[in-house]
């Protein structure tokens, strides 16, 4: 399932709780953002980022290894950060 999504090491500075931080009104972009996003990127941001779920309950929920939930959460940054650049 998550096989596809290669390992991406870049560092970016977005906090994992972007959601919780981000004033009401920035909440409805932020969230049709991540709407926007393939669908597996969708699911585990929209679980990291808007429930707060940690890397291993998503890992463990989806029956995968924590490196790819990590991987996928990275790129999901990055192509959101491009997406408001």
């Amino acid at each position: 399932m998550l096989a596809k999504f290669e390992h991406n090491s870049k560092v970016l500075a977005l906090p994992s709780n972007l959601y919780a931080m981000a004033p009401d009104d920035s909440r409805k972009t932020i969230a049709e953002l991540i709407a926007t996003l393939p669908e597996e990127e969708r699911l585990i941001l929209t679980l990291h980022l808007v429930n707060m779920v940690s890397v291993s309950e998503i890992a463990e929920k989806l029956g995968v290894p924590e490196r790819a939930v990590a991987s996928v959460i990275t790129s999901g940054r990055s192509r959101l950060i491009g997406l408001i650049s």
